[in-house]
């Protein structure tokens, strides 16, 4: 009951009325839909009388009452955190006492909090111009991504390289996410290095001899993948999403990313902060030790979700719950702005917490033209 007496609120706090919230739209796949949330318990079946014994209209202000309801509305910030341990647990026992919030170096009241798990609206969004050796680390843990998602989450699956592809939009039946990835055929375009018998150049004796000719295959092909415009297109898809879940890319890359993407970095940056998206990103093959990791960090870091690296295929399937467990279950705390510049749209925030020696992570700001309001009376 807490549980979803708390989603009410998010939905209330983020856009007024719950019914102007888009909705998701199953797709014909879909076999099962989210658990609704059931409204509020009514007060009686009778209508409440005025003076006079005529039925009165529910929420009407009786004429006699000169004390009239003023409605405010009060702007709120959502700011999702985890947090863990030096060991990378998760710490689940914290109270709103232990978190401190800062909005542009001021200290900030938090009026609401929750340590409730959230249902997940998730973009699987995996490269599609690997190596060999990554395609197949990737290809052999696909299906154990499924296995993170529970009945209340909807997932879609997108791969890119030059353009990002949708392969199948929004469900939440996991039997359908789970046969799509099981399906998905990384790299069947064959990208990159041309692999055969004329890519080692002319032998005699086993040692190679120099021609002058340029040999087939010799090096790879300029790598033309556009990560930025991929995880802007993951992230428009996702910005329609109701606002009492929690909305995450779940990127699968080895960071490498052209120069000719048409959103930058900075833009999606905004587009995700804007619309409360997170980016968890798994690192795959070796984008670690050739310095490609950046642009996985910069989207982790910037909007609150989390890197992970992975060297084979079994740890890419022991990631994969932990990066749906890590989204899921995040502390949510809420404030309204107070001694922040209003003229600027965009403000940097800061979460501490009291106890020592732990590991936070929370989006790095928001922008004053997203954030939604709960109208008070």
């Amino acid at each position: 009951m807490k549980r979803i007496i708390f989603a009410v609120a998010i939905i209330l706090l983020m856009g007024g009325d719950s019914r102007a919230q888009i909705q998701p739209h199953p797709t014909p796949n879909q076999t099962a839909k989210p658990p609704a949330v059931p409204p509020s318990p009514q007060q009686g079946s009778s209508q409440p009388k005025s003076p006079t014994g005529a039925p009165q209209h529910p929420g009407a202000v009786p004429p006699s009452d000169t004390n009239a309801r003023i409605k405010t509305r009060t702007e709120l910030v959502l700011v999702p955190v985890t947090v863990k341990n030096k060991g990378g647990r998760l710490i689940e026992d914290l109270r709103r006492d232990d978190f401190r919030v800062f909005d542009d170096g001021v200290e900030q009241q938090i009026v609401l909090f929750s340590s409730d798990p959230f249902p997940l609206s998730a973009v699987i969004l995996i490269d599609d111009d690997l190596n060999s050796k990554q395609a197949a680390q990737v290809q052999k843990s696909l299906s154990a991504i499924a296995a993170g998602f529970g009945p209340s989450d909807e997932a879609a699956i997108v791969t890119y390289d030059q353009f990002p592809n949708v392969i199948s939009e929004f469900s939440f039946n996991n039997d359908f996410i789970f046969t799509q990835l099981k399906r998905l055929e990384i790299n069947s375009h064959f990208p990159g290095s041309i692999a055969g018998p004329m890519a080692a150049g002319p032998m005699i004796n086993n040692q190679s001899q120099a021609t002058g000719v340029p040999q087939i295959g010799a090096r790879s092909e300029p790598q033309d993948k556009d990560l930025d415009d991929a995880v802007y297109a993951a992230g428009e898809m996702l910005k329609g999403r109701g606002r009492d879940r929690r909305k995450i890319i779940f990127l699968i890359s080895d960071g490498n990313n052209s120069r000719h993407n048409q959103h930058p970095l900075e833009q999606t940056l905004s587009l995700l902060l804007q619309n409360d998206i997170s980016v968890y990103s798994i690192s795959v093959g070796h984008a670690l030790l050739q310095h490609q990791t950046g642009r996985l960090e910069k989207y982790a870091d910037g909007t609150g979700g989390d890197t992970f690296f992975a060297g084979n295929a079994l740890d890419l399937g022991r990631l994969y719950s932990r990066v749906t467990e890590q989204a899921r279950n995040q502390y949510t705390l809420t404030f309204s702005p107070k001694g922040a510049d209003p003229n600027k749209d965009y403000h940097t925030l800061e979460v501490r917490v009291r106890r020592p020696e732990l590991e936070i992570r929370a989006r790095e700001g928001y922008y004053t033209s997203a954030i939604g309001g709960l109208h008070k009376n």
